[in-house]
């Protein structure tokens, strides 16, 4: 399959990898993280953080009977991806990731080649009706048995005028009573620091950028759900030990929650 990139336009999902210490990126992404971390410091430790929260509460989630994954916004592959966890607890686990980065869909086909139970599916978020018609979504997901619907640090790349909030929505209404939601974005009730990392990220991106929120509109979220716990700062949530990693500061932070629905 022939893929053109323009690796001369930074991509989230790139950027994200560089963050991790990933090699699936370009000059752009690279600069682009710098500026990034001469603007909010503490950016690369956030993607760590964020990145071992998923781990536990993908962990969480198939060892309480979980056995359906829906993650969007997944990102490049790397260590301890959904699936790897999930099915580390119960090899029957299903799980469809979602992402637009064509990149992210040549690496995840390929390291997923040989797994039966995972698909990558090309795909703007935002197009829940696509997603849950693609055949693979429709082979590996039954809507009649619990589905844990995955939005880890993805929705603020989603503008308010694309409706973050109603899309979290339309995915919930579509899955079955007993369903879990995991939603965590960046988030910080400095007013500044929101509008300098949303302006500066909007313009790297040429426009494929959403916002940074305040802690009360990521709560928004979870309205008609069920918390498991309040709202947090991920890193909080369950930690592996006293010395998980743990921000030097404090100007946003990956903040959210996960819930059942009813």
């Amino acid at each position: 399959m022939h893929i053109t990139v323009d690796v001369s336009k930074p991509s989230v999902a790139r950027m994200y990898d560089w963050l991790l210490g990933g090699k699936d990126n370009f000059a752009s992404d690279r600069e682009a993280c710098d500026e990034l971390l001469r603007i909010a410091p503490s950016t690369r430790e956030l993607a760590v953080i964020n990145r071992l929260y998923l781990k536990r509460v993908v962990h969480w989630l198939a060892s309480n009977g979980i056995r359906q994954f829906l993650d969007h916004g997944s990102g490049l592959p790397t260590q301890d991806n959904v699936h790897q966890v999930a099915q580390r607890v119960d090899e029957k686990c299903n799980v469809i990731y979602v992402d637009n980065d064509p990149v992210v869909l040549a690496h995840g086909r390929a390291a997923l080649d040989e797994n039966e139970r995972t698909a990558v599916i090309q795909a703007d978020m935002r197009d829940t009706e696509g997603i849950f018609a693609h055949p693979d979504t429709r082979q590996l997901l039954d809507l009649n048995e619990p589905v844990a619907a995955l939005f880890v640090s993805v929705l603020h790349c989603i503008p308010d005028s694309d409706d973050p909030w109603g899309l979290v929505r339309r995915v919930v209404d579509r899955l079955p009573s007993g369903s879990y939601v995991v939603v965590c974005q960046l988030a910080s009730d400095d007013q500044a620091v929101r509008e300098s990392v949303t302006e500066f990220m909007r313009e790297t991106t040429g426009g494929t950028w959403g916002r940074v929120r305040s802690f009360d509109e990521v709560n928004r979220y979870f309205e008609g759900l069920e918390l498991v716990d309040e709202p947090t700062d991920v890193s909080l949530w369950q930690p592996d030990s006293d010395v998980s990693p743990r921000q030097a500061t404090q100007e946003w932070i990956e903040y959210g929650a996960l819930a059942r629905k009813p």
